[in-house]
């Protein structure tokens, strides 16, 4: 038996826990440089703020819906989402952390009595212990979880915010339920060709007639979704990644950059965050690629996108080197651009390799006393946070040179925004 739970309305949740005046009250999370919304309450849903939204064109309903904005503050979420997963892992050791708000747990070996009333059990420890609310869908398959999961959050009076597919009866009249777009894996395109094959509803796409044009047109992967809706577990859970095998640190910028100091600046600073991921995870990478980003409504041309990769002679985790390739690639793609003004910039390592198993060279060798270097750097860093020891090359009183006008302080991560209560 497998379990999905996800968090309802996961970033307003996080703000409400430390603000629980807004319990009941319209809640938007507004994106990067509080540019749209990126997640709602079921109230702000009510009053018509929609997914996606530009900030700026929801300023009137915001004010007169009297709607609480906020600035995504993904220090918080981050932390939280840490919480939930941890009491999760206390009721099988089976877990797939699939989303920062969605896992996946499986029960083969286990035996619960009552899966219902052990979805009722979990709920309550995450809402009383971290204070943000679940619904719980269990299924013998993973697809099937997820539509359970949509059918416990659909009818929480009813279900409690847990429902249980565990006979044939009850997966057909849920497939019935639920319409094809909503289920796992099928995109907007694919609907699409799903509405002109007659396919509307989850039970519609198990049809046997369907199967040789499922096989077509998704190939296996669509097949193996069939057998799962059919309630043949065919999907395990996925192993958590230890390492990645590519680390990306891109921005937009609040203001449109022209300037190349201002943009060496932020390439230095992606690059720095970049080097020390590599470091945090034991990695050296062995190519770098910068990338710039113009407004394309800006532009008389349709090139829009400059990027520009380098593979070092041997690889590495220092900032200083990654950051001066980095400075390097953007010079050459600043040069003959000075008159574009861009939006947003980033920075890519790739070819990684674990640092113990880094091919040594003869004639063209990393300084060694770089090694060293950023051990004392990462050390003051780790002591005294914020990331105050840094390249010159950086802004040594920001990281994040972002638009945040909403952000609610990081009650759980940083010391200087613990919550305090006054006892009288």
């Amino acid at each position: 038996m497998y379990a999905l739970v996800d968090c309802n309305n996961f970033y307003a949740s996080c703000e409400r826990v430390f603000q629980p005046q807004f319990v009941g009250k319209p809640v938007a999370i507004l994106s990067n440089n509080d540019g749209c919304v990126i997640s709602r309450s079921n109230e702000a849903k009510a009053v018509g703020i929609t997914m996606g939204a530009p900030a700026f064109q929801i300023k009137e309903l915001v004010k007169e819906k009297n709607v609480q904005l906020f600035s995504s503050n993904y220090a918080l979420y981050g932390d939280l989402s840490n919480r939930v997963m941890a009491i999760l892992g206390q009721f099988t050791p089976n877990l797939e952390i699939y989303s920062i708000d969605e896992a996946f747990l499986n029960f083969d070996g286990m035996t619960v009595l009552d899966y219902h009333d052990y979805g009722i059990q979990m709920k309550t420890r995450v809402q009383k212990w971290v204070g943000i609310p679940v619904c719980i869908g269990f299924a013998p398959t993973k697809a099937l979880s997820k539509v359970a999961n949509k059918i416990a959050k659909k009818f929480q009076d009813r279900t409690k915010g847990v429902y249980v597919i565990d006979s044939d009866e009850k997966r057909i009249k849920a497939l019935k339920w639920t319409k094809i777009e909503d289920v796992w894996g099928i995109g907007y395109r694919m609907n699409k060709k799903m509405k002109v094959k007659n396919i509307v509803t989850a039970l519609d796409f198990i049809a046997p007639q369907h199967e040789a044009w499922i096989r077509k047109e998704m190939g296996v992967i669509g097949l193996r979704l069939k057998y799962e809706l059919e309630g043949k577990s065919v999907l395990d859970l996925e192993p958590i990644v230890e390492q990645k095998k590519s680390i990306a640190t891109t921005r937009s910028f609040p203001k449109q950059i022209a300037d190349f100091d201002l943009l060496r600046e932020r390439v230095a600073t992606f690059a720095a965050v970049c080097a020390e991921k590599l470091r945090k995870q034991n990695s050296c990478c062995h190519t770098i690629i910068v990338m710039l980003v113009v407004d394309k409504h800006t532009v008389q041309t349709s090139k829009y996108y400059f990027n520009m990769a380098v593979t070092l002679p041997f690889a590495s985790n220092s900032t200083l080197t990654i950051s001066n390739a980095a400075i390097d690639m953007l010079k050459k793609l600043h040069q003959g651009n000075e008159y574009l003004k861009f939006k947003k910039a980033g920075v890519i390592v790739t070819e990684l390799i674990d640092e113990n198993k880094k091919q040594l060279q003869l004639f063209d060798e990393e300084n060694p006393k770089h090694l060293l270097l950023m051990k004392v750097m990462d050390g003051l860093n780790n002591k005294i946070g914020d990331k105050k020891v840094k390249l010159a090359t950086q802004n040594l009183s920001l990281t994040w040179n972002m638009k945040q006008n909403h952000l609610s302080p990081r009650y759980t991560t940083n010391f200087k925004d613990i919550l305090e209560i006054k006892c009288q």
